[in-house]
């Protein structure tokens, strides 16, 4: 079974999160964050992740610790899901259209978290939502899954548009680096024998 339980309790945030690697894509999201909910809901959808995110955040300051201390959530819940690795594809990648905007995802699941991202939102705020959060979330997610992530907005001027696109290129990229090959089920895709 390919899935991982997190919780995780600050003064800030108190963070229940589960994720299912094999799933179907269903999602139940309560971030305390409307925006986050959005994105996270077709994170899911579009990985074919089963995930479910309740979150209680200082949000009466803003949404900065909430977004961050979920994509924390969130690379723990793929690195314990993972594992050790065995069997995975390891690389995936995609050029995403999302309207006018076009993104490139790739991602490594090289037990090495970095996160390369050259994203140009337009605007500071999609509703009440903090656009620099963006880059937030996805470096803690890198970072905390072990994994290298690189994001390219190839184009794009709807603010809300680069970001969803984002969300849903990493998702499927995603996708393609966590199923099992199964011509090599029982390797670790790697010459060194470990990806850690």
């Amino acid at each position: 079974m390919r899935n991982a339980q997190i919780d995780r309790k600050t003064t800030e945030t108190d963070i229940s999160l589960t994720l299912e690697l094999d799933g179907a894509g269903a999602s139940e999201c309560h971030t305390g964050c409307g925006f986050l909910d959005h994105m996270l809901t077709l994170f899911a959808r579009h990985g074919g992740f089963d995930l479910t995110v309740t979150c209680k955040g200082d949000t009466y300051v803003d949404d900065h610790h909430t977004v961050e201390d979920i994509g924390i959530c969130l690379g723990k819940a793929f690195s314990q899901a993972l594992g050790e690795k065995r069997g995975v594809t390891r690389y995936g990648s995609i050029t995403l259209p999302m309207d006018e905007a076009l993104l490139l995802a790739a991602v490594d699941l090289s037990g090495r978290g970095g996160c390369y991202e050259t994203l140009a939102i337009p605007t500071e705020k999609v509703g009440t939502f903090d656009t620099e959060l963006c880059g937030e979330f996805w470096r803690a997610f890198a970072s905390n899954a072990g994994l290298t992530l690189h994001i390219r907005q190839l184009a794009g001027a709807n603010s809300h548009h680069i970001i969803e696109g984002a969300f849903k290129a990493v998702a499927r990229a995603l996708r393609m680096a966590v199923a099992v090959d199964a011509s090599r089920a029982d390797e670790i895709p790697s010459t060194k024998g470990t990806l850690a």
